[in-house]
Parts: C-alpha cells; sequence; structure tokens
C-alpha cells in the first residue's frame, strides 16, 4: 500500500508540475499572440489614418488655393477613398464656378463704369452741341453759303456737329438700360423693316425664317437699335455692296438669330474684345456700337458671338429666349 501511495503522490506531482509548464506555455503564446495582434492593429490604424488624413490635409490646402484665387494643382492626387476623387471634382467645379462668377462680376463692374462716363460724357456733349448747332442754322441763314471758303468752313462746321452728336447719341444710347415694360416683339418684322432702312440700297438683305412665329418679350426700340447697329456693320465690311444674310431659327425655348456678311470677316484674336466698350478697328469708330449691342442682348437674358462665314466673313450669332 505504501508503495502504491508513494507512485500516486509522484505523479500526481508530475502532472502538476507539466501543468505548470503547459500553462506558462499558453501564457507565452497568448502574450505573444497578443503583441502580435497589437502591433498589427496600431500598424493598420496608422494606416488608415494616413489614408484619411493626406487626402483630408490635400483638400484642406485646395480650399486655401481657393481662396488666395490660385489655380488648383493638375497633378496626380493623394490616395485615398473614391470619395475623396468626387470631392477633389467637386472642389475644381466650385473653383471653377468661383473664377467664372468673378470674372462677371469684374466684368459687370467695368461695364457700370463706362456707363456712367458714357451718361456723363454724353450730359456734358449735348449742351455745347446745341449751341453749335443754333450758331450754324444762323451762319447759313445770314448768307454764310455766299463766300465760297465761308461755305466750306459752315459745311465742315455741320458735318462735324452732326459727327458729336451722334458720338453723344451713342454714348447716351449705352449709358442707359433698356427700362419700361415689355411687350412682343416679331423679329421677323423687325429685321425685314431694318433690311430697308439700316443698309444702302446696294447691299440686300435676305431674311430666313422657314415662316416660323419668331417672337421674343423685349424692349423694341433698345432692339432695333442694336440689329440695326449689326446690319450698317455687316455693310461697312462689305464696302456697301453685296448680301448679308439673316436667319432665324429655333433651338429648344429659345431663337438663334444669325447675321453673316462676306467681308473680310473679324480674326481669331479679336473676336473677344470687339464687344469691350472704346474698342474698335473702324478710323472713325467710337468703340461703342458692339458694347451696346451686347449690352442690350444681355439685358434680354441673350447672349452673343461671332464666327466666321463660310467662304469669308464674319457671322454674329445672337441667342435669345422665345415667346
Amino acid at each position: 500500500h505504501l508503495e502504491r501511495l508513494s507512485g500516486s503522490v509522484t505523479l500526481a506531482r508530475r502532472a502538476e508540475t507539466y501543468l505548470r509548464y503547459y500553462a506558462g506555455g499558453f501564457a507565452l503564446v497568448v502574450i505573444v499572440f497578443g503583441g502580435l495582434a497589437l502591433t498589427a492593429a496600431v500598424r493598420l490604424a496608422g494606416h488608415l489614418s494616413r489614408q484619411l488624413s493626406r487626402p483630408i490635409d490635400e483638400l484642406v490646402g485646395w480650399t486655401r488655393l481657393i481662396r488666395r484665387r490660385v489655380p488648383l494643382p493638375a497633378g496626380p492626387a493623394s490616395r485615398g477613398a473614391p470619395e475623396f476623387e468626387a470631392l477633389r471634382q467637386a472642389l475644381r467645379e466650385l473653383a471653377t464656378a468661383l473664377d467664372a462668377a468673378r470674372e462677371r462680376e469684374l466684368e459687370a463692374e467695368r461695364l457700370r463704369a463706362f456707363r456712367e462716363v458714357a451718361r456723363r460724357v454724353a450730359h456734358e456733349i449735348k449742351n455745347p452741341l446745341t449751341s453749335m448747332r443754333i450758331a450754324v442754322d444762323q451762319l447759313r441763314r445770314s448768307g454764310g453759303q455766299a463766300d465760297g471758303r465761308m461755305g466750306v468752313a459752315v459745311d465742315v462746321m455741320q458735318s462735324e456737329t452732326e459727327r458729336l452728336e451722334r458720338l453723344a447719341r451713342e454714348f447716351s444710347d449705352f449709358g442707359r438700360l433698356p427700362e419700361g415694360p415689355k411687350s412682343e416683339v416679331d423679329l421677323v418684322d423687325l429685321l425685314v423693316d431694318l433690311g430697308k432702312s439700316a443698309v444702302p440700297p446696294e447691299v440686300a438683305v435676305r431674311v430666313r425664317a422657314n415662316g416660323e412665329p419668331c417672337k421674343v418679350l423685349g424692349h423694341y426700340d433698345p432692339l432695333r437699335r442694336a440689329f440695326a447697329n449689326l446690319l450698317r456693320n455687316a455693310a461697312e465690311a462689305m464696302q456697301g455692296h453685296g448680301a448679308i444674310e439673316v436667319a432665324i431659327t429655333r433651338d429648344g425655348g429659345g431663337l438663334v438669330v444669325t447675321i453673316a456678311d462676306h467681308g473680310p470677316g473679324v480674326p481669331d484674336e479679336l473676336r473677344q474684345r470687339v464687344f469691350e466698350p472704346y474698342f474698335t478697328t473702324k478710323q472713325e469708330g467710337t468703340g461703342l456700337g458692339l458694347a451696346l449691342v451686347r449690352q442690350t442682348i444681355e439685358a434680354h437674358s441673350g447672349t452673343i458671338g461671332v464666327a466666321d462665314t463660310p467662304g469669308g466673313g464674319a457671322t454674329f450669332s445672337i441667342v435669345l429666349s422665345a415667346t
């Protein structure tokens, strides 16, 4: 019995020793794997943090560039989730829209300044012009044409007075926007009438509308002045001879009016500048004609542009909202 009891005690002690070893080994394995898992978690968290922070830092930097009006970088973007690419694209579109809005605001402010100057100049010119016109009429009635030299001088004074009157009228028209209630304007009737009255008899104006109703809601007199100016410019470009093609077509909810001449055309580098106030290529031009045209068209929520005419010449395209 003592031997059997002694063997049992020995086995129990061995089992206890093995159990301690197993428990220590298991604890060591748990600690090792726990350390590895913790390291992996830290690395993964760092990677995810970089994946989030880098694109966010980049986008924050882009907002600073937008605020300083600096162009956004065009190189490859920092890596990140696909949602960040959508944000980048949205910021690019926002920057483009802001630049366009700033340009429109600057252009509007510049036009307001031009209109104010034109209004004041027109006012200052009209007063002495009245006295000059009266003086020329008195000279004519007093027999100024009897003397040849006096007659030439009176003719020069009268022609220059008329030129100044036209200049004052253009300044005055440019200095004010269309006012009053709008009414329906039939563009076909308007352009057919201008084709008979606004250009020399040697210039034929052919208006094509395909029988469609072509009416806009607007101010008749400003629209008439604008289209008359375009037709006169086209006639002058063709040296007072030739044909002007006018087409009126529907484009969705709008009307497109094209006025095509067969003159020398407008060079590419001048196509944006021709609508600027005081820019002209004519020796006696004021530079207000096409600026007044654009002002009138934009006041009617329309657009105007210029392109080449097939075979040579310039084609002005006006888009207005139809009624």
